[in-house]
């Protein structure tokens, strides 16, 4: 394992940032850059983390973790130039929220950290910055399947929520059949969202994350379809539906 031999290594990465976006003598694609330009970027790098993570890849790991303090650096370098905000006032606002929402363990209240005390803290938090609403402060660039999920937990915490799971699979079904009535592509489009939406509802229902259960779905299916591929011997393309199809049951039997 790589040891960072500069005793203060996060100013070395400041001052580094600092150059690239030095109007005068910095990286012409740097200086370009705003926030908007960068925050694609920011969110590539935190899924390049979380693939990291789920190969177990250390070293890989290591270097996208890099990346992404990178990027923290990067928005808060371009904040400093406008005179909003520096890294320094990253660092102690993060801190400072992390001791606010652990008074368990910084502060003098007993107990431990469950759901209903976390949400508490937060929706503190959402009040004191003038959001009244349940839905305030779910990001709007989170991923489609993650935000239905963190809506409807949200508006499940207001008492807005099926009793039974049976409600919201009563919903699929009743969904499914409107996506079919569909005359238009507007209203085709409309459906396939309720459609998905209420899916994300059965399945948060039964207490899985929707999100981490189509990761796991297309893992799945990518690994069964290069599996067919193999199997076909380059001439899958070449292969009917019905062929195609047995080779699909073949793969599935044989994990």
């Amino acid at each position: 394992m790589t040891r960072a031999t500069d005793p203060h290594p996060i100013e070395r990465l400041i001052s580094i940032m600092a150059r690239l976006r030095d109007p005068d003598r910095g990286c012409e694609w740097d200086i370009a850059q705003d926030f908007s330009t960068i925050a694609p970027y920011t969110i590539e790098e935190a899924y390049e983390v979380a693939d990291a993570i789920e190969r177990a890849d250390m070293d890989d790991l290591r270097d996208e973790l890099g990346d992404l303090l990178l990027q923290v650096v990067f928005h808060a370098r371009m904040a400093e130039e406008v005179g909003a905000f520096d890294f320094t006032d990253v660092v102690n606002a993060v801190a400072q929220k992390m001791k606010d929402r652990h008074p368990h363990i910084f502060g003098e209240e007993d107990g431990t950290m469950g759901d209903i005390r976390w949400e508490n803290l937060k929706a503190s938090e959402r009040a004191a910055k003038g959001q009244d609403s349940a839905m305030d402060g779910i990001a709007l660039a989170l991923p489609a399947l993650m935000r239905a999920q963190k809506l409807q937990k949200r508006a499940a915490r207001t008492g807005f929520d099926w009793p039974e799971p049976k409600g919201s699979q009563d919903k699929i079904l009743e969904e499914i059949e409107e996506l079919d009535a569909a005359a238009s592509d507007e209203h085709r489009l409309e459906e396939a969202g309720d459609l998905l939406f209420a899916a994300v509802n059965f399945v948060r229902a039964h207490g899985i994350n929707a999100e981490d259960a189509l990761r796991a779905a297309n893992a799945k299916f990518e690994k069964r379809f290069r599996a067919m591929e193999h199997l076909a011997e380059g001439r899958f393309e070449e292969l009917d539906l019905e062929q195609q199809e047995v080779l699909w049951q073949s793969v599935k039997r044989g994990e």
